[in-house]
Parts: C-alpha cells; structure tokens; sequence
C-alpha cells in the first residue's frame, strides 16, 4: 500500500499540471457541449453517492467495479444523442459499447451481478486491502472508500469519454488519424478480450483440478505455479491491462483527428492518463498479493516485463 498512495498522488499531481497548462489553449466548450457535460456529471455524482452508500451498508465495496464497464456505455450514449450521431461519436461509442458489454459480461461470470444489486462477489483485493493498517480503522477505511472507491473512480471513468465530448463540434473531416485511432483502438480490444479469455480458462482450470483433492503443488505444470503463465501472459505480466489502457489513449487520437487540438496534451486527455496512473498502483497490489501467495512468481517478474513483449517466462 505505501507504494501505491505516492502513485495515485503523483499521477494527480502531473496530470493536474498537464492539464492546467493545456486548459488555458484548448478549452472551450458550445452551449451543447456544457450541457452534455452537466447532464453526465449529474449521473456522475449519483453514481458516487450509490457506490459510497450501497458500500457501507452492504459491507460490498465492487459497487463501482459492476458499473465502470456500464457508466461509459451509458456516457457515450447520451453525447452521441446529443451530437447528433456525428460519424466521430458513433465510431467512439461502438468501441466503448463493444467494450463495455464484453467487460460487463466477463464481471458477471464471477457472480458480480445479483437482484438485489448492492450484493454479488467482491474484488479479493478490496478484502485483503480492509484488513491491512490502517484500513482497520472504520474512519480511515470509510474515508477511503469515499474519495477513493466511489469518487475518485466515478470520475476518472466520466473523464474517460472527455474526449468524445470534445468531438462533438464539427471538425476537421473524416481522415487517416481517424482510421489510425479506431483501428488502434480495435487491435487493444482483441488483445484485451484474448488476455481476459485465458486468464478466465487458465483460473477455471486451475479451481477444477483443486477440487479434485490435490494442493497446488501436486498440479502440472503452469497451474502449479498458481498464476498464469500461458499465451499471451507469458509474454506480458498485465496484457490485459496494456489492453485496457491502450484502448483509451487511441480513442483520444480522435481529438486530434478533429483538429481541436493542436497540443498533445489536451485537457480531454486527463482520464487515459489518470488510467495509466491508476493501473500503475493496481497492479502494484495485485503482484504484491500474488508474491506473498506464489513463491514462483517473483522469478517471473524477473523475466517478464509488465508490458514489453520482450522476454518470455522459461519452463524450469
């Protein structure tokens, strides 16, 4: 945890400074856009105030894990309608749908989703993470849970489509910029969904042959290890974060496309950046928790890089 705080500060302290300098360029919103930016912010801070509420007294704090593949599909939605379903927005939201059903889909096959929808699965490492100094403490847990959980993650997911916001004026017309983001943006999509599926069958498998009776050291190789170690994660040790993240820095090159930037770092650029800062502290904890569960698992960070499909793990 002491690495991940300095990095959730640090990424809002650069990209603050990022933004602010590209504020005072390229910010500059019609009628339509403000309006549409008030309308999501609206559903924003509802979402904040359920995930904060719901989490509390259900004890459940994935309130905002079942709705960040949701709010933005919810989000491009509603600056498609009032764009006017320019070709910009409706190539952004196909992507954003497509990627939001197959995220929503995937959540929902690890129990996620119930009737009573403050319940269903919680993410292991929100669990791991209430146990450890000094989330003990109800106040300090309860503080986290509100500008963190709920408000933080609220925000990055709404400041993910800024950029389709952006477009919503007309621009310059359709080009190879365009062409470049979607088919960028396509590509970290497969690899994202390709990740995700082996991890999904390596995990699967692994429960099954547990089931039987045996200890994790009685398996066959990889799932002795107890992480994966098949595919495309033994190229990278976060494919399907590199995914992820990918997929939203490529939907921002619209921006450029459009011709409303002509800095590099525009202001509708803070939420892939915040992603990237996010990701950096989440997966920090994930290998934190699989070092201290898998004794194998710091030899393969040794040799595999996060993102770099440099080195490949070697069987022993």
């Amino acid at each position: 945890m002491k690495k991940i705080i300095p990095m959730i500060i640090g990424g809002i302290v650069v990209v603050t400074l990022i933004v602010l300098c590209a504020v005072f360029n390229n910010f500059n919103l019609d009628a339509v856009q403000s309006k549409t930016l008030t309308i999501i912010s609206i559903i924003c801070l509802v979402s904040v105030l359920y995930c904060f509420i719901a989490g509390e007294l259900s004890k459940n704090n994935s309130q905002m894990d079942k709705l960040w593949s949701i709010l933005p599909i919810v989000y491009a939605l509603v600056i498609l309608i009032m764009g006017k379903f320019k070709l910009r927005l409706v190539l952004y939201s196909i992507v954003v749908m497509i990627w939001g059903v197959r995220l929503t889909i995937n959540f929902a096959k690890k129990g996620a989703y119930k009737l009573k929808i403050w319940e269903g699965e919680e993410d292991y490492r929100w669990k791991i993470l209430r146990a450890k100094k000094p989330f003990t403490n109800k106040f300090v847990w309860g503080a986290f849970d509100l500008f963190f959980i709920s408000a933080y993650q609220n925000i990055l997911v709404l400041s993910l489509v800024f950029p389709m916001l952006v477009v919503m004026q007309d621009g310059n017309g359709f080009n190879i910029i365009d062409v470049i983001s979607i088919v960028f943006a396509c590509s970290f999509l497969l690899l994202e969904t390709i990740a995700d599926k082996q991890q999904w069958h390596f995990q699967e498998t692994k429960k099954a042959k547990l089931k039987e009776g045996k200890v994790l050291e009685e398996l066959e190789y990889p799932y002795n290890l107890g992480f994966n170690t098949v595919g495309l994660w033994s190229r990278f040790r976060h494919p399907n974060y590199l995914g992820e993240q990918g997929i939203w820095i490529s939907l921002y090159l619209l921006v450029m496309a459009s011709g409303y930037s002509t800095y590099i770092f525009s202001w509708s650029l803070i939420g892939p950046l915040l992603l990237i800062f996010l990701f950096m502290g989440s997966s920090t904890l994930a290998e934190g928790i699989s070092s201290s569960k898998y004794p194998k698992y710091k030899d393969y960070q040794e040799q595999v890089f996060k993102y770099l499909p440099i080195k490949k793990y070697k069987d022993e």
